[in-house]
């Protein structure tokens, strides 16, 4: 395993990049898989974690097993230990029988912990007796449960800080910190860019059979000069969302230097000079990313609607099967055709009137879940639980 090629490495995993800090990363990937160590990652939101994670578990021994992946900042607080390690009949109210937790279901195999800094320090002190005498009780028990998983967090946060400020368990972070995998943010690995625009595009049009031109070497340009706040994840989403909003034809530099610049609130900028975005928390970034999606439909659910249809069109004049893949980094295709709006409504102009009318919307049409909703949106369902409480929804 340790003399097995970065290319090998790369489609092994679906990480890709020639960077030497990606280089790496794969490298300790490759030695790190097949022992039982728990693993630490640590990246900025998009930058591909659970991609990460994935890739342990395959190179892993236990991989014929279950990978259970937990998203801690998800699930509510009042629930999260159950969650985890289940519960006993009558333990709280609703508590109708008997329930596993994600750790009995992982038992023989793999859990992925992701946004572990989210992780109550009371349910900090279970995962800490799990890691190290793989035992817990479930929630209103009292027997002794024991399993034999490997465990895999990754985080946004600075654990270091959160240690200091008493919001995360000095213990539990030295106990999980002894094998740490870094992922750099985009804007640290610019010449890996181009290709991973190649490559998406590739995969993109490839899946959903749309003849696409490219985009032009200028455009390429000014992709790779931009930070990419959203990192690996919002550049997909911009591939894509492009391949479609120009009907497979060439981006051009006009296109990409008007959405991008647009869709992050910057003034244009003169020339090719592209404006390079400061440094933002991660709820800056999941409403950024909400935003760039809205600006680059023109907030005109209409609109959207034409261009599928031309797009649709376009595929039966070719004689091949209409698949308009997912447009949005956040709405599925029939989600999208779904999508009902009235063209004679006023449309909000303020940025968070956009945003309050695009939740409301989302939950109208996932019935209400408001976990459906935070994934359709892709952020946690506690920014969503934030977001609805301060728009009065």
């Amino acid at each position: 395993m340790h003399n097995i090629s970065i290319e090998e490495l790369q489609k092994i995993t679906g990480f890709y990049g020639r960077h030497p800090k990606v280089e790496e990363l794969l490298q300790t990937i490759a030695m790190v898989a097949p022992t039982e160590l728990s693993v630490l990652i640590i990246g900025e939101s998009g930058t591909g974690k659970e991609v990460v994670a994935n890739a342990i578990h395959r190179l892993s021994g236990r991989k014929n097993r279950s990978l259970v992946s937990v998203n801690c900042g998800a699930i509510p607080e009042g629930i999260l230990e159950s969650e985890l390690f289940g519960h006993e009949k009558g333990s709280f109210t609703g508590a109708i029988g008997r329930k596993k937790g994600y750790f009995e279901m992982a038992d023989k195999g793999t859990i992925f912990l992701d946004e572990i800094g989210e992780m109550p320090l009371n349910t900090q002190v279970k995962l800490l007796r799990v890691l190290e005498t793989s035992e817990f009780m479930r929630v209103g028990g009292t027997e002794i449960q024991k399993v034999d998983v490997r465990v895999i967090a990754a985080t946004n946060r600075n654990l270091e800080q959160a240690v200091q400020e008493n919001q995360f368990r000095r213990d539990l972070y030295y106990r999980l910190k002894a094998i740490t995998l870094y992922i750099p943010p985009l804007r640290e690995r610019r010449e890996d860019i181009p290709g991973l625009i190649e490559l998406f595009a590739r995969q993109f049009a490839d899946k959903n059979r749309i003849n696409f031109k490219g985009f032009s070497p200028e455009a390429v340009e000014l992709m790779v000069r931009f930070d990419w706040p959203g990192n690996v994840r919002e550049l997909r989403n911009f591939v894509e969302t492009a391949i479609i909003l120009n009907h497979g034809g060439v981006i051009r530099p006009d296109y990409v230097r008007s959405t991008l610049q647009m869709n992050n609130g910057f003034s244009a900028g003169t020339g090719d000079q592209l404006p390079m975005p400061v440094n933002k928390t991660p709820e800056q970034v999941e409403r950024e990313l909400i935003y760039r999606t809205l600006i680059a439909l023109k907030l005109d659910i209409s609109e959207l609607k034409q261009m599928f249809s031309a797009f649709m069109q376009s595929q039966m004049n070719r004689n091949l099967p209409a698949a308009p893949p997912q447009p949005l980094g956040f709405m599925s295709e029939q989600d999208a055709s779904s999508f009902k709006a009235d063209d004679n409504a006023v449309k909000p102009t303020t940025l968070a009137g956009m945003e309050r009318e695009l939740i409301k919307e989302t939950l109208n049409r996932f019935g209400g879940s408001r976990r459906k909703t935070a994934r359709a949106l892709q952020i946690s369902e506690r920014t969503l639980y934030r977001k609805i409480k301060e728009y009065g929804l």
